[in-house]
């Protein structure tokens, strides 16, 4: 059975518009209220959000649900995304609920249950909790609401105490004007480094806004400009991280799972579909077994849980050290890979060098229906043509985007076919968007 509303990082949409208008999310508040309650007496569920402007509105209707179902809410304010996990498993509270659209543009937001793990909700809670959306529920008990002040000081000192000294070091810090915006420099300066915040003045539309992991390009400039001997960007709800090497290069996802890997000596590792090949390869030559599965952090947790490996995660940034913490948090991901960083003696721009990559090139493209469009019998056939043009030297891998309406086309090999063989499947893509799947391809 299909989930209508919960895609792959929860309840995604416009604020505002259908399915996040304040009576879809009462509704939504009461159904996952109903389903606490009948799996625990008394539900206790801790309530986060970023910094976007509808975070009020929506934050509001889904407490009140979850309050006419008999379950206390305790409100933590603006944190992280990973803040509410850890604080849901370290606190003993029933579940956490996080109001965010991660590195979406501030009109979107969306809603993310984790259990009381600090995991992201199983498919089976979400299809139940869908179901319980078909019915009309009433008033079930009336809860109780408070805010929960020292969210933000247990979630610091659990994060000061996975990192090591960064004394002597300058470092420069994009937060995205999201979630991360006053804990990160905090989090920075208490290991001992000299940090410079940048995008760090959040007014409830400029989150993710020409800044964080998702445009760090002004980051970068401002590393080599500034003498930085590094930087760090997160995205709008601080579950992914992107460093920049004191030469302004971008130090992605397979980079800091490379470093990570070598340095804590790890037999297997857990990437995706979109992981460079240059990855594999030298995993391949260090002896570490390397593990692909779809898109998305859900996918990497089941497979790392799965085989009972450690390490895995996104070039986005999203990486997971489930020895350490049960999701993808970006300040920990950054304080975990430079303690490796210096066990190793080695700095990022020396890791970087250590690691080429193959050229990649992925290109997004806005369609109105992608989850038909993907499997059309045109698109398929021009897939299987470009695979075979790139004669084994390469991949290409096309697939819907979990989040938003895109299509994403990346195509990775020789440097003097990526951009051809790329640009043409966009072409066929949006050919048959404009014809609805009817024309050309």
């Amino acid at each position: 059975m299909e989930r209508r509303y919960f895609g792959t990082d929860g309840v995604r949409g416009v604020a505002g518009e259908p399915p996040l208008t304040p009576e879809f999310v009462l509704k939504l508040g009461q159904a996952a209220g109903a389903y606490f309650k009948a799996h625990t007496p008394r539900p206790v569920v801790l309530l986060g959000k970023d910094t976007r402007e509808s975070g009020d509105l929506l934050e509001a209707a889904l407490a009140a649900g979850l309050l006419s179902q008999g379950v206390r809410v305790e409100h933590l304010g603006v944190l992280p995304t990973p803040g509410v996990a850890y604080l849901t498993q370290h606190l003993g509270a029933t579940a956490g609920v996080v109001l965010s659209a991660s590195h979406n543009p501030y009109q979107d937001n969306g809603i993310k249950f984790f259990s009381a793990k600090g995991e992201k909700l199983p498919d089976a809670a979400e299809l139940e909790i869908e179901d319980l959306l078909q019915w009309e529920l009433k008033t079930a008990g009336i809860g109780i609401v408070s805010d929960f002040h020292e969210a933000e000081r247990i979630y610091l000192d659990f994060l000061t105490s996975k990192g090591s000294r960064l004394d002597g070091l300058k470092i420069a810090l994009d937060t995205a004007n999201g979630a991360t915006y006053r804990l990160a420099p905090r989090l920075f300066q208490r290991l001992g480094a000299e940090v410079f915040a940048l995008f760090n003045t959040p007014d409830g539309r400029n989150i993710n806004r020409g800044c964080g992991s998702t445009h760090p390009e002004t980051l970068q400039r401002m590393v080599v400009e500034m003498g930085c001997d590094l930087g760090v960007a997160f995205d709008g709800d601080g579950d992914r991280a992107l460093l920049v090497d004191r030469k302004g290069r971008l130090f992605h996802g397979d980079h800091i799972l490379y470093l990570n890997a070598l340095v804590r000596k790890e037999h297997g590792v857990v990437g995706t579909l979109m992981s460079n090949m240059g990855l594999e390869v030298k995993f391949k030559e260090a002896g570490i077994q390397f593990f692909r599965t779809a898109v998305g952090d859900r996918y990497v947790h089941e497979k790392l849980v799965a085989d009972g490996l450690k390490l895995g995660g996104e070039q986005s940034g999203h990486i997971l050290f489930l020895d350490h913490a049960p999701t993808g948090d970006g300040m920990l991901t950054a304080i975990l890979t430079l303690a490796a960083m210096q066990q190793s003696g080695r700095d990022l721009a020396e890791w970087q060098e250590a690691l080429p990559m193959y050229p990649q090139l992925l290109k997004n493209v806005r369609v109105r229906n992608k989850q038909a469009l993907i499997k059309h019998p045109r698109l398929l056939e021009a897939i299987r043509a470009a695979e075979a043009r790139l004669k084994g030297q390469g991949r290409v891998n096309v697939r819907p985007s979990g989040t938003e309406p895109l299509v994403r086309v990346m195509v990775e090999g020789p440097q003097e076919m990526v951009e051809p063989v790329c640009d043409e499947l966009v072409g066929v893509v949006e050919r048959l968007d404009a014809t609805g799947g009817q024309g050309p391809g």
